[in-house]
């Protein structure tokens, strides 16, 4: 360095670099760890007792100078400072402050002393451990991360219980078989970081073996479709769900095509089948759940029927409808005829008041006979002259006993009407062949 106190010229800076390169080659340099935000002091070797001149630089793609103890040159920033008037203090460290650096002391001899400065700060949060199937393989994958961190902690899993270290690593990634799973059990993921804390941070994860809940019977018409559903619980790590067809062939799994239609969302799947066929469709399927820890399956009996004739059904239906009328009109008719005679005269609409006129005409009909038979006697000289009147009484009982719907007298009213006529035309010629 020149007496005069000026920066070192840039050839010496070149040479002190490859000077410094050979140092590092050799590996001689210290490790010292500072945290984010917070201070360190990086010593210029381990030397007791006087020191002559010391100066600090940074090593980066070449040599950059920071500090001296040279009082005339000033230090690179503010944050750089002397110790014992040895030692390069640096407050408030970032990330960037990390690198390799070097002291050169001047005394008697030339020495150099070189230090590798790692800035860390920990991982804000709790590290996060989970469980799922290797990609490929049957096996469990534990993982376990802990984000923020810098550089990266330490990983070491256990098993619990027992306390059976698993692995330990920087990834925090895990491999296991099913010899090492069971339904249940734990795994604990302890984390460590360089700056803490001492008692670092943990996180656990459980694996389970999956259930399984299904109808057990469904039905579809030919030509219909028909979904049949799988639900999926407790499954840790989350299960594989695989539809199968028919017990005595549980490997064949259905694919999806044009008729079959699989969906899964979460641990929830269907299998919709499109346009039943009894020969294709009918009979068991599986739904099979599978995880490293275990396997569960249902079975799910699928029925396919003959679609219903809708139009049959109607017709026996109207059929039997009109059978019950016809029944229940024939059963009124029998037990009271003359009901079943109004319920026709009400809905033919004729006046019931002719009825009562001819019911009522019969007792007029009765006084009237009184005075022909009163009549009759008096004039029985008159009569002998005449032909007989043709009465009208049995006309108006025959009448009156249709109107009540005495059937069987109403066909002997028939009878006696034309019996009367008959015995009326036999009197007329009597009474015609009579000598007058």
């Amino acid at each position: 360095m020149a007496a005069g106190g000026r920066a070192p010229e840039p050839r010496v800076l070149v040479c002190l670099g490859a000077l410094l390169a050979g140092w590092v080659a050799v590996g001689l340099e210290a490790v010292v760890i500072g945290e984010v935000h917070e201070n360190v002091t990086l010593h210029c070797g381990n030397i007791s007792g006087p020191r002559g001149l010391v100066t600090w630089y940074r090593n980066d793609s070449e040599p950059v100078f920071l500090l001296s103890s040279n009082a005339s040159l000033p230090s690179a920033e503010p944050r750089f400072s002397l110790v014992n008037a040895s030692s390069l203090h640096i407050e408030a460290l970032s990330l960037q402050d990390e690198g390799n650096y070097t002291c050169r002391e001047i005394l008697n001899v030339t020495r150099w002393f070189q230090e590798w400065l790692q800035v860390a700060n920990p991982p804000p949060s709790a590290p996060q451990c989970r469980a799922q199937m290797a990609s490929g393989l049957f096996m469990l994958q534990l993982t376990c991360r802990w984000a923020g961190g810098y550089p990266d902690p330490n990983f070491l899993w256990i098993e619990e219980p027992g306390g059976v270290i698993v692995g330990k690593s920087k990834l925090g990634v895990e491999m296991l078989n099913k010899s090492q799973l069971s339904d249940g059990k734990k795994f604990k993921c302890a984390a460590s970081h360089v700056v803490g804390p001492e008692a670092g941070a943990s996180c656990v994860v459980q694996i389970r073996s999956p259930s399984v809940l299904s109808e057990p019977m469904k039905t579809c018409f030919v030509g219909g479709n028909v979904t049949l559903t799988c639900q999926v619980s407790g499954a840790y790590p989350p299960a594989k769900i695989l539809w199968l067809r028919n017990l005595t062939q549980p490997e064949v799994v259905i694919q999806p095509s044009s008729r079959h239609l699989i969906t899964q969302d979460g641990q929830n799947s269907t299998l919709t089948i499109h346009n039943c066929s009894q020969d294709l469709d009918e009979g068991y399927y599986v739904c099979r759940a599978d995880n490293p820890v275990g396997v569960r399956e249902v079975d799910i009996w699928l029925s396919v029927k003959e679609p219903l004739n809708i139009g049959g059904i109607v017709g026996t239906i109207v059929s039997l409808l009109l059978l019950g009328l016809v029944i229940i009109s024939g059963l009124m008719l029998y037990h009271s005829p003359v009901l079943c005679w109004k319920v026709g005269n009400t809905f033919r609409g004729q006046n019931m008041d002719d009825v009562m006129v001819l019911v009522d005409s019969e007792e007029e009909e009765e006084e009237e006979e009184e005075d022909a038979a009163v009549e009759e006697e008096e004039g029985a000289q008159e009569r002998e002259e005449f032909p007989k009147e043709i009465p009208k009484q049995n006309h108006i009982h025959r009448v009156t006993a249709l109107v009540n719907g005495n059937i069987e007298q109403m066909g002997n009213g028939f009878q006696d009407l034309q019996d009367d006529s008959s015995e009326e035309q036999s009197d007329i010629v009597q009474q015609e062949d009579r000598p007058v």
